[in-house]
């Protein structure tokens, strides 16, 4: 099997407030608007926010989070809160090195915006270790 690529898709309880969200308040580009639905721009992959057909009734929230890596999580935090972004957990370094911060979009899905310090093990070439 051979993956061409890949991309999130959402079927938001309110279609028009995810769009000004992920557009507006995040600020996403789009990468294109298809008459039901709007792809955005997510550093290498895409979110895709589908404005046909509807959530599952019944069905469980979302149940993972976006990881979205950010050069400077201090600078994106003090960005969103000049939105008027609600940030559901404020940024700080983890006990396994990252810096993280938190935001929940309409639909309740958490979005991590990550830095990744340059002496982290994800920013090191371990092939030669």
């Amino acid at each position: 099997m051979e993956i061409l690529a890949s991309r999130v898709l959402f079927r938001p309880a309110d279609y028009a407030r995810s769009i000004e969200f992920y557009r507006d308040d995040i600020g996403l580009a789009v990468a294109r608007e298809y008459g039901a639905g709007t792809v955005f721009y997510a550093g290498q992959s895409l979110i895709e926010l589908a404005g046909h057909g509807s959530p599952a009734e019944g069905a469980p929230p979302f149940p993972g989070a976006l990881w979205l890596q950010v050069r400077d999580v201090y600078a994106t935090q003090s960005e969103l809160e000049g939105r008027g972004v609600t940030i559901a957990r404020t940024a700080k370094q983890e006990p396994w090195g990252l810096h993280e911060m938190h935001v929940t979009d309409p639909d309740g899905v958490t979005l991590i915006f990550v830095q990744v310090p340059e002496t982290h093990p994800l920013r090191r070439d371990t092939r030669n270790d």
